[in-house]
Formats: structure tokens, sequence, C-alpha cells
């Protein structure tokens, strides 16, 4: 294994923060530990030489492969899913009432592997039944990861994944592969997902402000002055009304946002 001194840990700690907020100034044995052999296998000799290719002259897929690395993408279908029951019995509700253009603004920011959009996008078929195609209900789906976005669009999950879905949803929404417990999105489910690459440290400019924006388990990765920074976008970026949700082991400080507490994770402009 590398080691990597002093000087280059700071560098790339660094540099990762100010490119993508995710703040690793305390795991220096986790970059060692998780890079070193791929920087090996690359053909460079020392840290400090991979260090100056990362901050010069990285293509977005080395930016991706490092990233992926240090970053755990662990996702599942339905996960914390009581966000999930106040979406279907609160949020939506709301917005069926108050939306009379019948279009729906939701953002999946931080989507990984596409179970949480596909998730939401399942609730919404459920809600909506037989009315579905009177509403635009698409969700936009957004990561820093290609690796994580192509998982995504090839839309394949095995079973554990799937394992938390309520009973009918997996035959009603998959459809099996060849492959032996693997299970693929079907083309009317998946049409209803857009995603995007985003990096979430840069400006929020899409066409219209969202209804609700779902960031679960991205922010556990960011100092507090970069989740209050990011968390000021997505309130700018919200509709009066609209609410935001984060995963439960995260937390946002109540006096840096100006958005309103509903319950632990879940915040209303």
């Amino acid at each position: 294994m590398l080691t990597i001194s002093d000087q280059d840990f700071t560098r790339l700690h660094t540099f990762i923060k100010q490119k993508y907020g995710i703040d690793l100034s305390k795991k220096k044995q986790l970059i060692v530990g998780r890079l070193s052999n791929d920087i090996m296998a690359r053909g460079f000799n020392d840290f400090s030489s991979y260090v100056n290719y990362i901050m010069t002259k990285a293509t977005p897929s080395d930016i991706d492969g490092m990233l992926n690395k240090l970053t755990t993408n662990y996702t599942y279908f339905m996960r914390e899913e009581d966000h999930f029951a106040f979406f279907r019995d609160t949020i939506l509700p709301y917005l069926e009432q108050t939306k009379k253009n019948r279009v729906l603004s939701i953002w999946s920011a931080g989507c990984s592997s596409g179970q949480e959009p596909y998730t939401i996008s399942m609730i919404l078929k459920e809600y909506f039944g037989s009315k579905a195609g009177m509403w635009d209900t698409r969700v936009l789906a957004t990561d820093i990861s290609q690796n994580a976005l192509s998982a995504a669009q090839n839309a394949q999950y095995d079973e554990e994944s799937l394992s938390k879905l309520p009973a009918g949803w997996k035959t009603k929404y998959f459809n099996r592969t060849q492959e032996p417990g693997v299970w693929t999105v079907k083309p009317e489910l998946k049409s209803n997902v857009i995603f995007r690459t985003f990096n979430l440290m840069e400006p929020i400019r899409f066409k219209i402000p969202f209804d609700v924006i779902f960031c679960r388990n991205v922010m556990i990765y960011f100092d507090q002055d970069t989740k209050n920074a990011l968390v000021n976008r997505f309130y700018d970026a919200t509709v009066p009304g609209g609410y935001l949700l984060i995963g439960h082991s995260e937390s946002i400080d109540k006096s840096a946002t100006r958005y309103n507490y509903v319950k632990p994770a879940l915040y209303r402009k």
C-alpha cells in the first residue's frame, strides 16, 4: 500500500471539497486504503504524481472513479419509507389540490443508482391511478457520478434491493431478466424519470422551482458551511409551500435555514 504525505493529503482533500463539497479532511486512512491499489494499477508510482494528475489533467471519468471509491452509494427501494408515506399521505394530496396546471416538479438530488426516483415514480403512479395520464409527474433525478447514472438508466436491480417494496409492486413495475434474481424497470416507469448529471456545488438554475426536493444521505459528506449553503440554494429553488426531505442521519442548522421544520428530516418553505 502506498503512503501519502501531509502535503499531498491536504492538496487532495482541499481540491475535492472545493469542487464537489465532499469533506474528507479527517479521512486520510480511508483515502490511502481505497485509492492505493487503483493508483498503482494505473501506473502511478506515488500519491504525489496521482494528485498532480487529478488536479491538472483528470478526465470526468477519472474524477468519477475516484469519488466512487471514496464515497458509499448504498441504497435500495423504499429506503426510509416513512418519508414516502408522508409524501403519499400529506404532500401529494396538497399538490393535487393546489397544482392547477397538473404539473409536478420533483427533484431527486443525488439519486445514486436510481432506486429513490423510481420509488417516487411508483408512488406517484399508485396515488394518481387512472388519473396519472392527466398529470405531468416526471421526476428529475441528478447525480455527479456518471457511473451511478449509468446504473440508474440501465435500471437492473437484484432481489435484495427490491425486498422492501409493497406486495405486488415488483411484478407491476418490473420485468424479470434472463439473469436469475435480477429485475429491470418497466419502460412506462423508466420513462417517467429524467436523469441528468449535476454537481450540487453548482448554482441551481433549472427552469422552474421545485414542489419537492429529495436530497437524502448526500450531505453526510459535507461540512456545516457547505450544507448551509446548499440548503439555502435548495430554498431558493423551492416553490412557496414546497418541501425538502433529507436523510434521517443528517441534520440542518435550524438557525441558518429559512425552511420551516416539519418533523425529523423534513422541512417546508
